[in-house]
């Protein structure tokens, strides 16, 4: 079986959005933050990354903390989500004229790809950046942040650190057959902490301004080790797995 080449797509958050870490990149979208959360076109932007032939997708996400462990500046290179979005559109296959045929029941069990994790694990050990293996993002609607009653109801489900952006893009990912994997910034203990000023704009920026450089150091090296590695059997069942998962119009 012929290697496929690997490509890999890079999407910053707030804060974390310099294309200028990377050689030999190419820019197709802009970088000022003028889109609210809601509006962000998530399908025309994983859509676009599958059609420059993208195999892989890295994210650099902001977030808010809802565990006393997980401290402003830390990294969590989260594994599961709880979806908190009305009004996004979640799935290439809707039934509209410019999608794609069939519905798609994907799986989402494991929702974040597994191999390129462990990549990304295994590199934050080697730098010897403080991380989080693992941790469960739960994604509001926005732009407004949370009160302090859903702050904590989020601790009460489970959720480990809470965002924006993760869903639905990390579904289309999956649904696009493309290996998707988050590095979170940790910037703030959101509202629900006791004592502690709540999470602000101005906040956010301090904190990634002050800790950026650990996303970037755990990109930069995990992006040659991702390169290297043989991905045709990870991608291979990621493909099988969407057409098994889409159900198409008897005629």
């Amino acid at each position: 079986m012929a290697v496929r080449a690997v490509k890999i797509g890079i999407i910053g958050g707030s804060g974390l959005d310099d294309p200028d870490i990377l050689e030999g990149r190419t820019e197709k979208h802009g970088r000022q933050h003028t889109i609210a959360p809601t509006n962000v076109n998530f399908r025309a932007n994983i859509w676009a990354l599958k059609t420059e032939g993208c195999s892989h997708i890295l994210v650099t996400t902001a977030c808010g903390s809802l565990r006393e462990e997980i401290q402003p500046g830390d990294v969590v290179l989260i594994d599961q989500f709880i979806d908190r979005t009305t009004k996004r559109e979640q799935t290439f296959y809707d039934g509209g004229p410019n999608c794609l045929a069939g519905v798609c029941h994907i799986p989402m069990a494991e929702p974040f790809c597994i191999k390129t994790r462990e990549v990304l694990i295994d590199t934050a050990k080697k730098l010897g950046i403080k991380f989080h293996t693992k941790g469960t993002m739960v994604t509001i609607e926005g732009p407004r942040f949370s009160s302090k009653a859903e702050s904590n109801m989020f601790r009460l489900w489970g959720a480990d650190v809470i965002n924006m952006t993760t869903v639905p893009e990390v579904v289309l990912a999956k649904e696009a057959g493309i290996c998707y994997a988050s590095v979170a910034m940790a910037t703030d203990y959101d509202c629900w902490k006791e004592h502690e000023e709540a999470v602000s704009v101005d906040r956010v920026l301090k904190t990634l301004k002050e800790n950026a450089n650990k996303a970037t150091s755990i990109l930069l090296t995990a992006i040659p080790q991702i390169a290297a590695m043989d991905w045709c059997d990870t991608l291979q069942g990621m493909k099988s797995t969407v057409e098994m998962s889409v159900m198409l119009p008897k005629h």
